[in-house]
């Protein structure tokens, strides 16, 4: 299990694949100077419920992967995450796989 903390008040808890996708999103949108809202649920242990940040280039962001192994990116995936990052609602959680939501 990763671990994404957001100014060093909020933590996510994400899987290490599905880090290293957000990981290239939240970095594509940061370097082009664009801000957005970035929505996660919270862990199991903390209760219900999503917290939402906006990210944008003053955010103290951290990235920690649970295992140091290269993980091949999912062009798709990249892409679809990124879509929902330029919309309104931000970007917040996407399976993988579309079969998966089906």
């Amino acid at each position: 299990m990763g671990l994404l903390s957001y100014n060093a008040t909020t933590r996510f808890d994400i899987d290490d694949r599905t880090l290293v996708h957000l990981e290239a999103v939240i970095y594509a949108k940061l370097r082009r100077g664009e801000a957005f809202l970035f929505t996660w649920s919270r862990a199991a242990g903390e209760g219900t419920g999503r917290t939402t940040v906006w990210m944008n280039r003053a955010a103290r962001l951290a990235f920690r992967r649970r295992h140091d192994t290269r993980i091949p990116l999912n062009q798709d995936w990249v892409a679809r995450l990124m879509t929902l990052a330029n919309s309104p609602a931000g970007l917040h959680e996407l399976p993988e796989s579309d079969e998966t939501a089906g």
